[in-house]
């Protein structure tokens, strides 16, 4: 059985908790976050023995083969490199870390505990963008020249509709929807159209000025809630990412990719997919998820791709192999690179080369 022990309670009770399960041969026995209250609601419906708001102490206690991490940026480098002196195997949320040395320092320590580590970049597990990446390395959409992202949402656009200390809308916590849309995106892409050679973009902040929807107090967001983003390949094909979350209606994410022989589109609202040969029309061709009815999931491509995402994780460490899917902390390592250089490129407002065939 592998013993898994989870560090943070909200995605624990949304994803974490519902696909383990699923995954066959693990066990969550111990749950960590630091309000203890919300620890004790996301693990009682599952009966873990130990839930406690002190983390390290939980991996003293827990003795865990696999520790999940769902906690804020700035908390990442530290508890992975706990998690592996304690001798686990790592999941790790993503954005990866707060910049690509702390990134660098979480694969060194991976490697050197010879420890199974993983970024959650869900989309990978995902069937439909699966289908895309097969048919892009297949030739089924010929020279790929554009592909094109967005991600629209009103979740930041009211000043009074988060509360001060919200860490996502925090720069020094890492918050911002650069990681947490970006992240995603930038994977993605990476994995279809493999590493780029340059990226021009900008992170900003668009509503600093915001007020505590309960006690009225004002207070300043430091974290983009709009940001963009075009990476050059060395093909020549541009991808371009562009996420708001300041808008005044919800429009969700769409993904366009434009080859020479051929079109896809992929929305999130319906998750379906749809391919244009030519300049024939649209067929659909969607890949239905077998999981997505598995009882006691969450709705949503997000948590249903956790199952599929830890199955392959436990499996890997049951079976002392590596992994066959998924991204490891080399791609977060890569994915971290890129956003790092869209904040400087918002900085310097210009083009920044990338060499990401360095991290490895």
């Amino acid at each position: 059985m592998i013993r898994t022990a989870i560090i943070g309670a909200s995605f624990a009770r949304d994803a974490y908790l519902p696909a383990l399960a699923h995954v066959e041969g693990a066990e969550a026995v111990a749950l960590a976050s630091h309000r203890l209250e919300s620890a004790k609601a996301a693990a009682e419906p599952h009966g873990i023995p130990l839930v406690t708001d002190d983390w390290r102490a939980m991996l003293a206690e827990a003795s865990p083969d696999l520790v999940l991490i769902a906690t804020p940026t700035d908390t990442h480098a530290e508890m992975v490199q706990a998690a592996l002196e304690a001798g686990a195997h790592v999941l790790c949320e993503k954005p990866t870390a707060m910049n690509a040395g702390e990134a660098r320092a979480m694969l060194d320590a991976a490697r050197a505990a010879g420890k199974l580590h993983m970024i959650d970049h869900e989309l990978r597990f995902n069937p439909n963008r699966a289908r895309v990446q097969e048919m892009i390395a297949n030739g089924d959409l010929g020279e790929i020249r554009h592909v094109n992202v967005t991600n629209i949402g009103a979740s930041w656009n009211d000043p009074a509709g988060r509360p001060k200390g919200d860490w996502w809308s925090d720069a020094a916590r890492g918050g911002g929807r650069l990681g947490a849309n970006g992240s995603h995106q930038v994977d993605m892409l990476r994995w279809w159209l493999g590493e780029p050679a340059s990226v021009v973009g900008q992170a900003l902040t668009m509503v600093p000025d915001r007020v505590d929807p309960k006690t009225g107090e004002s207070w300043t967001a430091t974290a983009d809630d709009l940001s963009h983003l075009t990476l050059q390949m060395p093909s020549g094909a541009v991808a371009q990412v562009f996420m708001c979350g300041v808008a005044a209606a919800n429009m969700g994410n769409e993904t366009q990719v434009f080859g020479s022989k051929g079109t896809i589109t992929l929305s999130n609202s319906d998750e379906k997919l749809w391919f244009a040969r030519g300049r024939d029309g649209f067929e659909e061709i969607t890949v239905e998820d077998p999981t997505r009815d598995l009882p006691g999931l969450n709705k949503g491509i997000w948590n249903v791709s956790v199952v599929n995402v830890l199955r392959e994780l436990c499996a890997a460490i049951a079976e002392g192999r590596e992994l066959r899917r998924g991204a490891t902390f080399v791609d977060g390592l890569r994915n971290q690179m890129v956003l790092d250089a869209v904040h400087r490129s918002t900085a310097e407002r210009r083009w920044i080369d990338l060499d990401l065939g360095s991290a490895s």
